[in-house]
């Protein structure tokens, strides 16, 4: 077998950064792409009519059509896929190292995730923890369909997406007690302690076995999301931010997430409200599930309407959004939390405003009132 050997490439003067933030063209790397309803109701039937494989999962995935061939993705680090259930049927179980949100489209069913049972309805939300068993239900008289949004391609780009197909339902990962590992394997006498100030030296047993946060499966029922977020139509046309709430998961911390990968978000949006425009790193999913209305990115205008799915904003593309005369409810899904933890979640809320590394430095302010 021959020796596999790197290439060797002469950098001199060509600088660290191949490109400045004023010279990205994300609109031509990766444009917007509008999957319309019709394209997804046809997908639904087409998928409602084939026989139920082996292991349950009618589905198919989304792909933007610059995505690589071999880590397809709607944008490029979110994998969405769209799965269909007949009532009576389910899943298999499986497990990856992938996180994964899940959105009701329509109908009614069950998750089991580790063995808890998640009862859903048609727009819930809830999330599904890495390497933890699981498997769908449609224990319901009525079809089930169902959207999930995983960070399988930014796995797959490392080569270290794992998938274990039909594991035992009772697999999880194993923690081990810190103290009882220390003590069975011995410990550095020295600890972890610093060197100057604000710099630490960290021994490897606190290196391989860091604090676990425990990470659970969270549901947000669309029934408590919608009360709460009817609420903020009553903010005005002065309102300047974005109505929203985000489905927070507690152990994703600062970076504000549903998952550690990325956020989901209920918005809002009153006939005829036309936000500012601005700009991120992040790349914006959204899927329009009532009322239409118009998104301008990059100068160019889409127009989109309920039941339509939209790659809204991809990174760094001037964009906002405006709705008709009807309100407008939407789901977004955006991998802003990854950023905030690789310290390159480069925001500018409005165009007039300086951008800042949102996470690291003071973020934005909107005029809402306290209270």
């Amino acid at each position: 077998m021959a020796e596999t050997t790197a290439l060797v490439i002469d950098q001199s003067g060509a600088g660290e950064v191949k490109a400045s933030p004023a010279s990205v063209n994300p609109a031509k790397d990766w444009p917007p792409v509008l999957i319309t309803k019709e394209t997804i109701d046809l997908e639904i039937e087409r998928l409602a009519d084939i026989p139920q494989p082996a292991n349950g999962r009618r589905q198919v995935q989304f792909v933007h059509p610059s995505a690589n061939e071999n880590t397809p993705g709607l944008n490029p680090g979110v994998r969405l896929t769209m799965e269909v259930l007949l009532p009576g049927e389910e899943t298999t179980p499986i497990r990856h190292n992938s996180t994964q949100v899940n959105f009701c489209i329509r109908g009614r069913g069950t998750t089991i995730v580790s063995g808890k049972k998640i009862h859903f309805n048609q727009y819930d939300v809830w999330n599904h923890p890495s390497f933890i068993p699981y498997r769908h239900i449609n224990d319901t008289a009525e079809l089930h369909v169902r959207f999930t949004y995983s960070n399988a391609p930014l796995l797959e780009m490392l080569k270290v997406h794992l998938v274990e197909e039909n594991p035992p339902l009772s697999a999880n990962v194993t923690v081990v007690d810190a103290q009882e590992s220390a003590s069975n394997r011995g410990n550095s006498p020295y600890g972890t302690f610093p060197i100057d100030d604000d710099t630490l030296l960290m021994p490897y047993e606190t290196l391989i076995s860091p604090p676990t946060v425990v990470s659970k499966a969270l549901h947000w029922p669309w029934t408590i999301v919608q009360n709460n977020l009817d609420k903020l139509a009553a903010l005005g046309e002065q309102y300047i931010g974005r109505r929203l709430y985000l489905m927070y998961n507690p152990m994703t911390g600062r970076s504000n997430g549903t998952t550690p990968s990325f956020f989901a978000t209920m918005t809002i949006r009153p006939p005829k409200i036309i936000d500012r425009p601005h700009r991120h790193v992040s790349s914006a999913i959204n899927y329009y599930f009532r009322g239409s209305g118009y998104s301008i990115v990059e100068g160019k205008r889409y127009e989109w309407r309920a039941g339509d799915l939209m790659v809204s904003a991809p990174g760094w593309a001037v964009h906002n959004h405006a709705s008709y005369d009807e309100p407008v409810y939407e789901l977004t899904v955006q991998d802003q939390p990854l950023h905030i933890m690789m310290e390159s979640l480069l925001w500018q809320e409005s165009l007039k405003e300086p951008a800042a590394i949102l996470g690291s430095s003071i973020g934005f302010a909107t005029n809402r009132q306290a209270g």
